[in-house]
């Protein structure tokens, strides 16, 4: 199938300013591989970008949980990532060297160049970096995932959220089966945390949430929670205790994004010699009443969270592929390319009468 000359892409050009262009497809060499777009998952991240909270360059095109096909490839890309033209792929988030003093030891995530797609100017060649696009370039750094063809399209994209499942609630805390898990936020990746803890055997699953946050937290219920907690009309701490018979929780993950006090909370949460993982960007904000003689006393394990590697993605695409979560339950819109703004918008709640849980972009061709 012959390829077009150009693609139409969304380019983030200020704060709160997305504009339709055509991008001229780059030429691909033996490293590279030209992606066809079928669907981008919409990341809460992605409205810190829209919004100028976090610090990007202009103009990019955004979008960095890419699914699609293969749609030109290098023949040692295609020997070195098993795959070729028309398989689809599931593409990592960041960029690494593969050479520094952390990727050489095994932590090719927090690479001392590393990139990630979204955040790359158009005006670097080749341009076509992030995937609010119908093509998307894949250099040859990345890291991709073979994909089952046969899935609807908006639940294989789930692969990065749940991926940061996996990882974030099950292998940073090494959560084990019988474990006592506590999940704040019931946002995608709090949900996704929910099915990863579920599938390692974890014992009870807790998670906390706002009023507002009703429908994901019967959604996480549908995923396997045992308790949910809306703690604008329970007090959080007193339920888990209750729950735990005053043992506390062997993991808490805190995927909740600038509110401050579950940091807080979690330090009452978490039992005696039991691991805290911070996944929720809190804007740099101070973090009031933090008591650290609790992480003393009780001698508290806390990790810090950033993106996901292979094996969760590996972790995540084995059970979508699976076919046994009710993945369906998590995914509220489909958007089309040419509506990112809206879909942006609607994630972040800024749509009345509109909640989304999981949206993805479908390109049009």
């Amino acid at each position: 199938m012959s390829l077009p000359k150009t693609s139409f892409a969304m380019v983030q050009t200020a704060a709160r300013t997305l504009e339709a262009r055509d991008i001229p497809l780059p030429n691909i060499d033996d490293d590279s591989a030209l992606l066809r777009v079928e669907a981008c998952g919409i990341c809460g991240s992605d409205y810190e970008q829209y919004s100028g909270a976090l610090s990007t360059p202009m103009n990019v095109v955004p979008g960095h949980e890419p699914l699609g096909t293969i749609a030109a490839i290098g023949d040692r890309a295609a020997r070195r990532w098993g795959v070729d033209v028309g398989d689809r792929v599931a593409v990592e988030t960041m960029l690494a060297c593969h050479f520094c003093d952390n990727c050489l030891a095994g932590s090719y995530h927090i690479c001392n160049s590393r990139r990630i797609y979204s955040y790359i100017p158009v005006d670097e060649s080749p341009g076509l970096w992030g995937a609010y696009s119908q093509y998307m370039f894949i250099d040859a750094n990345s890291v991709v995932h073979k994909m089952d063809p046969q899935l609807p399209a908006e639940i294989a994209v789930m692969f990065n959220p749940l991926g940061a499942g996996f990882r974030w609630a099950v292998e940073l805390p090494q959560t084990r089966i019988g474990d006592t898990v506590v999940i704040m936020g019931p946002g995608q990746r709090g949900l996704a945390s929910v099915l990863a803890c579920r599938e390692a055997g974890a014992g009870t699953i807790i998670v906390t949430g706002l009023s507002a946050d009703a429908d994901k937290l019967q959604v996480a219920k549908g995923f396997g929670a045992d308790h949910c907690i809306d703690v604008e009309n329970e007090n959080a701490v007193e339920r888990v205790q209750q729950i735990t018979n005053g043992r506390g929780a062997d993991v808490v993950v805190d995927v909740t994004s600038y509110a401050t006090q579950p940091i807080a909370d979690a330090l009452s949460l978490c039992r005696t010699g039991g691991t805290i993982v911070l996944a929720g960007v809190k804007g740099f904000k101070a973090i009031p009443d933090f008591v650290s003689d609790l992480i003393v006393v009780k001698e508290i394990t806390i990790k810090g969270a950033i993106g996901v590697t292979s094996s969760g993605y590996r972790s995540a695409i084995r059970l979508i592929e699976s076919r046994r979560a009710p993945l369906e339950q998590m995914h509220t819109h489909d958007f089309a390319l040419k509506d990112a703004e809206l879909a942006i918008r609607t994630l972040a709640r800024e749509i009345p009468d509109e909640e989304s849980i999981h949206s993805c972009l479908i390109p049009e061709f």
